[in-house]
């Protein structure tokens, strides 16, 4: 009787356990489907600015696709790993794009990017407008977003954040220390 009342007790204690395991795996699965899609958003971005960089290549002077990003686009047939090998090998290395044409590309490739992670970097922006002068951790901003469930989602966090100090948007107060810039 003793002993089917323990057995009884540790198949609880089991089942609890579980519940607890559960839990926690399907806050993990999320978050990880959330990375996930900010790869494959980032993913996305680096291949349109592969392919506005092919056309730019292509193009005898460039120039076209500077001056018209949209149409040169438009214009770019979708091609396929092994014929971009092809034509990578068979085709003459062009010369280097002017200073004039980079911000093309390059505003292309950064309008990409901040509409993939446009989301988290105005959270953190309104987090450290809310803060004033204070500094705080990657961990307690994670925290405060509701982002702080695992590690991968702190990291994502420290990226942007550290992104954001890269673009003067955000000053490093210290080693892990975050501090709103100045106006």
């Amino acid at each position: 009787m003793v002993s089917a009342t323990r057995a009884a007790h540790e198949i609880e204690v089991t089942a609890e356990s579980l519940q607890e395991d559960l839990a926690r795996l399907e806050i993990q699965k999320q978050a990880l489907e959330r990375e996930l899609a900010a790869v494959a958003a980032h993913l996305d971005s680096v291949q349109r600015a592969l392919s506005a960089l092919t056309v730019l290549m292509a193009e005898p002077s460039g120039r076209r696709a500077a001056e018209q990003p949209e149409q040169a686009e438009a214009d770019t047939p979708v091609v396929a790993p092994a014929a971009r090998t092809a034509r990578k090998q068979s085709a003459p290395r062009q010369a280097e794009p002017t200073q004039k044409e980079k911000p093309a590309a390059s505003s292309h490739a950064e309008a990409d990017e901040s509409r993939s992670y446009g989301a988290l970097t105005e959270q953190i922006l309104e987090y450290f407008a809310g803060i004033g002068d204070a500094e705080v951790r990657a961990r307690d901003v994670a925290a405060a977003l509701g982002r702080d469930t695992d590690s991968g989602s702190i990291n994502a966090v420290r990226s942007t954040l550290d992104r954001l100090v890269g673009t003067s948007r955000v000053r490093r107060a210290g080693r892990g220390l975050y501090r709103a810039q100045k106006s």
